[in-house]
Formats: structure tokens, sequence, C-alpha cells
């Protein structure tokens, strides 16, 4: 096979030649995969090859080491490490070579492909002389082999753990890499690539940052490579900062003072890229102390691992002045662009986030800037006074901000329907919306709104909502913080009056002939729901009537006929909104017995129009119409079961959806509403959903977030359909020991230690579900068997000593019920389980109350099968 050619071919414009050529790549691959990943690395290699050819092998090769989804990856690891040795050492040495090539498309690409090996090989103890001989590559000669290199060490250092590397070549790859950095270097690519490889290499270097000769050193190199004349290599050394700032932060006092000026400078002075950077480094530190601060609360006792330097606190007469500034800074059109991103906007978030390191002590630096450009006739001093007052209003305490917003709200009203520039309107919207949601609720004594300024306030808003579509959003979302402010409070809401006027303004909105290009009718939509859901028992029929118009505009979409797929697209996201906002209408009407027997009548055409949204779509469920059901069985109790024949298979094509995990997800929650809606009407469905979820479980391919909540729902099954649960019992409990024996055991970082507590609960959900579905029947006895390795699974969570309180919770819950169905089957193997009591004791004396509520049920529970 020519491989040049069909590379060539395959890039193609000609779809019929370009879809031949990747047919005969891919047969190439399936016959023959080391011929075939021999002959890329060859092409890869050899200079005479047009580049466009080149690029492409090196593609190819990467693509087939590595891949997005986890279960694919695993696949291709497997696949490498099984091939040949031979093939393997020849490609290895191609890759080599081609590092040294003096075309940088080729050499670029190949830096990839190596880090992608090794991120394979290192880990099981192969290729063990590669790093030597990188490192002796970055003392060649001609400077793009030194660059090739450089690049590699950084790639390789992003693919590998630090723990697979011994601490020596550490040590040799920071030398090479820093030395590359150094201003002696006469090559802006060998600096750039250097600086990159340090951002990458910085999670090696924790024995190197303990040591204060080398750490100087390293910050040194740093802080010098922000002065570079080249604009890449100032970035790149910002990022380093950044990424130090949050790795390091602990080691950072000597140099703190040094990098405020270099990064104030280049906030002032220097091109974006770099005071963007610049900016981030401050964030950073924010990040830091609230991280630290609200770990221990301020108050640090000899056990915080990292004391708070208070470096915002020391710094902010210099740094809130200088963060002002950049306010100033604002683009044109910045707010018609969604992902917009310059200084003005770096500038307010680092301010937020001063603001909450802070406290209080922001508000007298900020307050003279606000009072003197407020009313200036430049629009960016107005937007800019406007920006820092919403930005320091979470934070400081109420009774710091309250007087301030007292006098503020009536010019920020006033602001919002007469400032003639459309920015400062978006953002007194946005800022007014930062005031209802900080400033409102039951934890805060001073009232802002009154009977006297709420329709004032209303007013506005509604006003704002014919506004240009930003302008129009940002009000909406005042909107919705306005609302939440008044939700769950016994007294009735003073928005109430407005209600109809507030719903019917909304509506309008939606309707706007320039909603579709932004996100205003996302907005309207998520405040509609809001405004619902916050509402109060005066407003009950209102929210009644607005059941059949959201029917009507969910009907209407179900109309169109021969969509592009741009509109179909636009109409499954309107369906979305439209479901969504059932949903909430739904849970509102149905949480009450008045309101709940007069929205019955609505309850089968609702589902009649859910069925005809799933009927849209060929091959996947709609999410936000799951949802709704979900909603819907909840409210309907056990006349749902009506619904269900009908149902059914698209609650099968939800739980069979494992490319949209999310959607799987959603089903699964709701087979749980189901389950306890309609109880043992769930039967003649059991079969199907248990095979289903048993399929789900042992499937390689389902994203791993969805495992927990199939174990929840065996739970609500067990409960809903009592002892015919026996029919599934040995498959269920055998999945459940196998999923306990592999949460039990866990070193990993935070995200895994959050994934394996979420297991845990998903399996204690499941166990508790099942004793108490079967408690009272004569089958209990089948469940005996089970115990031992339930209490063991207690035992090994509490030695384990890191659940968090929502799995201590169940975990007792679930000794509980487990003393409760057994009784005295339970009592000798409870008091011969290693530490059943010292966690009931525990949780006994738990400061969280639910905690303890559990605890108390379960010492009944268990003195009762004990005394038996």
């Amino acid at each position: 096979m020519e491989v040049t050619q069909v590379l060539f071919n395959a890039q193609s414009i000609d779809g019929t030649v370009r879809k031949n050529a990747e047919e005969s790549l891919k047969q190439f691959q399936e016959q023959n995969l080391p011929g075939f990943l021999l002959s890329l690395s060859g092409e890869l290699a050899n200079e005479e090859k047009p580049i466009e050819t080149r690029k492409l092998a090196g593609l190819i090769l990467k693509n087939a080491l590595d891949a997005k989804e986890q279960h694919r990856k695993f696949e291709l690891v497997q696949r490498w490490l099984s091939l040949d040795a031979t093939a393997k050492s020849q490609i290895k040495a191609c890759l080599l070579q081609t590092l040294s090539s003096p075309v940088f498309d080729a050499h670029s690409t190949t830096s990839q492909v190596i880090a992608k090996v090794a991120g394979i090989e290192l880990p099981q103890k192969q290729w063990p002389e590669l790093i030597g001989s990188l490192l002796s590559n970055v003392h060649q000669i001609p400077a793009y082999a030194k660059q090739a290199t450089l690049e590699t060490l950084g790639y390789l250092c992003e693919e590998v753990s630090p723990d697979v590397i011994d601490q020596d070549q550490v040590n040799k790859i920071l030398t090479a890499v820093v030395q590359g950095m150094s201003a002696s270097e006469g090559n802006i690519d060998v600096r750039l690539a250097a600086t990159r490889a340090l951002y990458n290499a910085l999670g090696f270097a924790q024995a190197n940052f303990s040591n204060d000769m080398e750490r100087d050193y390293i910050m040194r190199v740093v802080c010098e490579a922000t002065l570079s004349p080249e604009v890449r290599i100032r970035q790149a050394a910002f990022e380093c900062l950044v990424s130090i700032s949050s790795t390091y932060y602990e080691k950072l006092t000597p140099y703190i003072q040094d990098i405020f000026n270099i990064t104030s400078k280049a906030v002032r002075e220097d091109e974006e890229p770099v005071a963007l950077q610049a900016i981030e480094f401050w964030s950073s530190i924010c990040d830091e102390e609230i991280d630290i601060l609200e770990e221990y609360g301020g108050e640090f006792t000899g056990d915080s691992d990292v004391p708070c330097f208070y470096f915002i606190k020391k710094a902010l007469p210099a740094l809130v002045p200088m963060l002002l500034e950049t306010l100033l800074k604002q683009e044109e059109d910045q707010d018609q662009d969604e992902g917009a991103w310059n200084i003005a906007m770096a500038g307010g978030t680092c301010l937020g986030l001063v603001a909450q390191t802070v406290g209080d002590d922001i508000v007298p630096l900020v307050v003279p800037f606000v009072e003197e450009n407020i009313t200036k006739p430049d629009w960016r001093q107005r937007e800019a006074a406007t920006y820092a007052f919403g930005s320091i209003l979470d934070g400081p305490s109420p009774e710091k901000l309250i007087p301030l917003v007292n006098v503020a709200l009536t010019f920020m009203l006033s602001a919002l329907t007469k400032d003639p520039n459309s920015h400062v309107k978006d953002t007194t919207a946005w800022a007014l919306g930062r005031v209802f949601e900080f400033l409102l609720g039951p934890a805060v004594d001073l009232p802002i709104i009154t009977q006297a300024n709420c329709q004032q306030i209303v007013t506005v808003l509604l006003q704002s909502m014919k506004d240009t579509p930003n302008v129009a959003e940002k009000a909406c979302g005042a909107l919705y913080f306005l609302a939440q402010g008044y939700e769950g409070e016994g007294e009735p809401s003073p928005l109430t009056p407005f209600f109809q006027e507030i719903v019917q303004s909304l509506l309008t909105v939606t309707h706007r002939e320039d909603v579709g290009d932004s996100r205003l009718r996302t907005a309207a939509y998520e405040t509609l729901n809001e405004v619902v859901r916050c509402s109060t028992v005066e407003t009950a029929p209102l929210v009644l009537q607005l059941v059949a118009v959201i029917m009507m505009e969910l009907h209407n979409t179900l109309e169109s006929q021969k969509l592009s797929s741009e509109e179909r697209e636009k109409q499954s996201e309107l369906q979305g909104l439209l479901c969504g906002c059932l949903q909430v209408i739904i849970q509102k009407l149905g949480s009450s017995e008045t309101t709940k027997y007069a929205f019955m009548q609505y309850a089968d055409q609702i589902m009649g129009l859910f069925l005809r949204v799933f009927a849209c779509r060929s091959a996947t469920v709609h999410e936000e119409a799951m949802l709704a059901i979900g909603a819907l069985a909840y409210a309907t109790g056990a006349d749902f079961a009506k619904y269900m024949l009908e149902f059914y298979r698209y609650l099968e094509m939800g739980l069979q959806n494992f490319e949209e995990y999310q959607v799987c997800a959603v089903t699964v929650g709701v087979v749980g509403d189901i389950s306890r809606a309609l109880e043992e009407k769930i039967v003649p469905y059991c079969d199907g959903i248990m095979t289903q979820l048993l399929k789900n479980l042992s499937s390689n391919q389902l994203h791993r977030s969805v495992k927990p909540p199939i174990f929840s729902c065996f739970g609500d099954i067990a409960l809903a359909v009592g002892e015919y649960f026996e029919k599934y019992l040995m498959w269920a409990m055998s999945a459940l020991q196998s999923a306990a024996d592999l949460s039990t055991h866990i070193a990993g970082d935070d995200e895994l230690v959050e994934y394996t507590n979420s297991l845990r609960n998903g399996i204690l959900e499941a166990y508790s579900g099942i004793f108490q579905g079967f408690k009272n029947s004569p089958k209990t006895q089948l469940l005996i068997p089970y115990a031992p390795h339930i209490l063991q699974f207690l035992d090994g969570i509490y030695m384990e000593k890191d659940m968090d309180d929502m799995v201590m919770k169940t975990a007792i819950g679930v000794l509980g019920d487990l003393a409760d169905t057994l009784g005295n089957h339970a009592s000798s193997m409870i008091q011969q389980s290693v530490s059943s009591k010292d966690f009931l004791n525990e949780c006994l004396s738990s400061e969280d109350l639910l905690v303890k509520e559990s605890a108390q049920w379960a010492k009944l529970a268990i003195s009762r099968a004990i005394s038996v």
C-alpha cells in the first residue's frame, strides 16, 4: 500500500476520494496493526515526504494511543502494550529520530506522540532510557531540535503522574527546562518551549520548592521571563506564576512584593494576553485564601496544613486601585458577545474575589471610586463605577452594605431606565441582580425592599425587559433573584400583587422577534420558573391558569413540519424550556392538596404532550420531558399507572442511552419517582427495568457517574414491590457486594473520594430499600445470608474515616434497617461486628441533626433486636 498517496487522498476536497482513502486506512489498521503504525512512523520520519502527509501520519498515530472516552482509552492502552516488541522499538526509534527534524510540523506532532507513548509505557516501567535520551538532546546545536525536545518534556510531564519519574530524573528535567528559559538562551522559540514546559513540570517540583536555593533559582528565572521582549514568553511566564500561586502558596512570602511589582506593571502597561494572566495571579491567590479561611474558619489551630498569609489583606491599599483602573478598559461591544473576556472583566472578577477574601475592609477603598465616577459624562466611567459597586456585594457584611445600597437603589433604577448607554444599563441590571442575590432573604435583618419601593422596582425591571436583548437578559436575572429572596417566607411576598403582570411580561419576552440569537429566551423561562417556584398560596389560581398557556406553547412546537436540522435543534431547545417550565408548575401545584385536585384535570393532556415530544426524536430521549414526567408521576401517584403502557418504551430508550449519559442518569431517577408513585403497580414492568439496570452496571461503556443512582434505584424498586423483589435479589445483591468491595479501599484525589462517597451512598440506599421492602414479610430470612457482608461493608467504611455526612446518615440508617427487619436474627451479628458500637456512638454525638436523628432511630431498632 502506497501510504503517502492514501494520506494525501484522505485530505482531498473531493468527498469520494477522501472516503475511499479513509476506508483503506481503516482496513490496513484492522488487518495489520504493527505494519500500519510502523508505516505511519516511517512516513513521519521521512524528510523527503510532503509535510501534509507527515502531519496527518503523526495525528493518526496520536489517536491510535489515546481517546477522550475512558473505556476507549483503556482499550488503546492495552492494544499498544500487547503489540509486538520489535515493532514497538522500531516505531519509538523513528519517533526519536523525527524530533530533530528541521520541519516544525513534523517535530511538533512527534513531541505529542512521544509523550502519549511515554504516558502508557513509563508507568509500566518500560522505555526507561527515554528521559536520558531526551536530556542528551537538549544540548544539541540546532535550536529546532532543542525546542522540540523541551516541548516533548513538557508534554511528557502533562501525561504522566509525578510518582512515575524518580527525583533524580525530575531534577535533571527541571535543570534542562530552567536553563532553556534563562535570558542567556538566545533563541526565542527555545525559550518559549522551555517556559511552557516548566508550566507542566511544576507539579513534579515539590522537593525542589522545599529547597530554598533551588526555589529561589526557579522563581528568579520565572520572574525574569515575565520581562522578556517576546510577548508569548511573558504570557507563558505569568501562567507559570499563576500555577505556582495555587500549587506552592505557602512558599510565596519572600517573593510576593516583587511579584506585586511585576504584575501591576504588566496590568498597566503590557499587552492584553499578558495583563490578563497578571490579574489571574491575584484571583488565584484570592481563591487559595478563601479556601483556607473557609476550611479553618479563620481560627488557626495546630492542625491546619497551610496557614493563611493574608497576602490580599496586606496588598489591599495598592491592589484595589490597580484593579479599579482596569475597569475603565472596557471594549465597545463586550456585552453583545457571550464569550467575551478582557482586562475590565478580569479586573472586576478579581475585585469580586478580593471582596470575598477580605470582607468589610474593601468597602472604603471602592466607595470613593463609585461616587466619583457614577455621574461622569463618559459612559466608561459610569459603567466602571457600577461594575465596581456590583462586584463588592458578596463578601462584606449586610450591615456595612445596606446603608450604601439604600442610597444607590434609587440611582440605579433611574439609570436603568434613563441612561443613554446600553453598556451602563446592562451592568446596572446585573448589579441590581447582585443586590437581590446577596442582600435579600431571611438571613438579612434590614429590608431593602419595602411596600413603597417594590412597585417602582418591578416596573423598572419589566420596562427593561423591552430593552436590547443583553439588557433584557440581565433584567430577567435581577427579577430571578428578587423572586428568590422571598422564597419560603411565611409572610405574604411583596411581589404577590404584581404576579400576573410579571408572568405576562416574561411570556412576552419569550416571543420577542430578536429572542432567537441570544440567551434571552432561556433567561426569561428560567426567571418564570423561579417566580412560580417562589410564589405563595395567594397566587395559586394564577399558576393554574398558566398550565393551559404553556401547554398551548408546547403544542405549537409539535405542529411544525419539515424542519432543517438547525430549526430542529431550536425546536428541541424550546421544547426543553417548556417542559422545564411545566415541571416547575407541576411540582408547585402538586405540593398542596387543594391545587393538586384542580390540576389533575390537565394530567392526561400534559402526559399526551410529553409523549409527543418523545416521538419527535428518533434515537434519543428528551431529557427535560423525562424530568417533567418524573414530577408528574410524583403528583399523580398510583394514577400514573394508566400511562405506563405507552411510556414504557421511552423509559427503556432512556436507560439504554449510554452516549448521552446525563439522559440515562435522569431516566434512572425517573424510574425511582415512578416506583414511589406506583408502588406494587410497577410489578409488570420490573423484569424489563431490572434487566436493563443490571446490564448498565456491568457495562464499561456507561459513564461511572450513572452507577450510584442505579443502586439507589434498586432500593426504590424493592421498597415499592416488597417481597416480589425476591426474583432479583440474588443478582442485585451480587452487584451490590462487588461495588461495596470496590468502594472501601480507595486512596485518591478529592474527585475520587467524592465519587466513592456517592457510590457508597447509592449502595447503602439500595440496602436500606431492600430491608424496608422485606420488613414484616415471611421471606425476611432470605436476607440473613447477606447480613454479614453488609456489616463488614459498614465496618470498612467506618475504618476508612473519609465518609461525608450524607454517607454517615445513610450508613447508620442501614444498621438500623438491618436490626429492624431481621430482629433477633441480627442481634449476635451486630454484637460481633467490629465497629458498629463505636460508629453508633460517634453518630449519636454528631453535630449534624440528620445524622443524629438517624442514629437515635438505629439505636432504638438495635436495642429492640437485641432484647427479643
